[in-house]
């Protein structure tokens, strides 16, 4: 027996186990989302990283990598076992086929591969979709033990680059999450006095304004 299981997160650049052979391709009808929660790895309890997972929709693709891992079911156990503790927040397994590039037909059946149901109340690490700025906000504020949520995404969106098979919904929410940090750096830059004029009421700006004017000349 040999198993086969598909990442399409950070499995894709970072698979943390031992395997015998990683192929290159895709499986049909889902697609990547960042609508899943991460507490413990990227982000807090407080402050929830947004992860991967997939959604079901017809017609869709996902690129990722088939990971092999052959020598019997004690190196097959040990790969579960790493992966059930380290895709926690993922509450379900899946059986898909894959598929190579110019392959019309699977070149592989019952790849397993970790996903999410996509339920708030049935899965409490489910976030599901938001505005792509407010997403943006909390990929580039939320931190935890493993390091920042940016950096996840950012990695995710060179190792697409890197297997030659570039997802825009991934480029859209990083090029998103560059003008956050953008913004969030600008804001620090601001001197104390304009950052407090700027959050104040227009009634009553024209005396403090000038006041500061005055002082700081």
């Amino acid at each position: 027996m040999v198993l086969w299981v598909f990442g399409y997160g950070s499995l894709v650049w970072n698979p943390g186990f031992h395997f015998d052979e990683k192929v290159i391709g895709f499986i049909k009808d889902y697609r990547r989302v960042f609508d899943l929660a991460c507490i413990d790895h990227r982000g807090t309890p407080e402050n929830p990283a947004r992860t991967c997972t997939l959604e079901a929709k017809k017609g869709s693709v996902c690129w990722g990598a088939a990971y092999c891992v052959k020598g019997g079911s004690e190196k097959e156990r040990a790969a579960i076992q790493y992966l059930e503790r380290r895709e926690c927040e993922y509450d379900r397994k899946a059986s898909v086929d894959f598929y190579k590039e110019g392959n019309l037909e699977p070149v592989m059946t019952n790849v397993l591969v970790f996903i999410s149901t996509p339920d708030k109340v049935a899965n409490r690490y489910y976030l599901g979709p938001a505005p792509l700025e407010e997403m943006a906000r909390q990929i580039a504020t939320a931190t935890g033990p493993c390091g920042n949520n940016r950096d996840y995404l950012f990695s995710m969106e060179k190792a697409m680059f890197d297997i030659g098979h570039e997802d825009d919904y991934v480029i859209r929410l990083a090029n998103e999450v560059r003008k956050m940090l953008s913004r969030l750096k600008d804001r620090r830059t601001v001197p104390s006095h304009v950052a407090m004029i700027d959050k104040l009421p227009l009634r009553g700006l024209t005396p403090l304004l000038e006041a500061t004017l005055v002082n700081s000349g």
